[in-house]
C-alpha cells in the first residue's frame, strides 16, 4: 500500500493522530491535496458512506454545521457531495474538507467492520500496525 494510503486509513482508524495528518496535509502541494481529497472522496465511497454519516462525522471533524464541507455533506446524493467537497479549493476550505472526508471514512469503515468484517477480511487496510512514529520536528 502506498505511503497516502496508508497515512489516511492510519488517521481514520485513530492509529495516527489528527494534528500529525494535519502537518502531514499541510505540507503537500495544492496538487497533492486535491489529489489526496479526491483519493479520500473514492475510499468514502468504497466504505459505502451514507447521507446519515454526516451529522457524526461532522461531529468528529470538529466542524461547525455552518462550514462548506459540512452543509455539503448533509445535502443531496453522497457520492455527489464527497465530490464537491473534495473539490472545493480555498485554503481553510480543504484542511476543513480533510478533517470531514477523514471522519466520514471513519464513521463508514467502522460501521463495513463491524458488518462485513468482523470475522476477519482481506482488506490490508484493515490491518495496520499500530505502533506510528512520532512526528517530525
Amino acid at each position: 500500500m502506498a505511503e497516502p494510503y496508508i497515512i489516511l486509513n492510519e488517521l481514520a482508524q485513530a492509529l495516527r493522530p489528527m494534528p500529525q495528518g494535519i502537518e502531514w496535509f499541510e505540507g503537500l502541494s495544492t496538487e497533492e491535496q486535491s489529489n489526496t481529497l479526491r483519493l479520500l472522496s473514492h475510499f468514502c465511497t468504497q466504505a459505502r458512506a451514507t447521507a446519515e454519516d454526516g451529522p457524526e462525522s461532522i461531529r468528529r471533524a470538529g466542524l461547525r454545521a455552518t462550514h462548506t464541507p459540512a452543509v455539503l455533506i448533509t445535502r443531496g446524493r453522497i457520492d455527489q457531495q464527497l465530490g464537491k467537497i473534495a473539490s472545493l479549493t480555498p485554503h481553510d476550505e480543504r484542511l476543513k474538507s480533510f478533517r470531514l472526508l477523514i471522519a466520514v471514512l471513519a464513521v463508514a469503515d467502522e460501521r463495513r467492520r463491524e458488518r462485513f468484517c468482523s470475522d476477519g477480511c482481506g482488506h490490508a487496510w484493515h490491518r495496520l500496525p499500530v505502533d506510528i512514529p512520532e512526528a517530525s520536528a
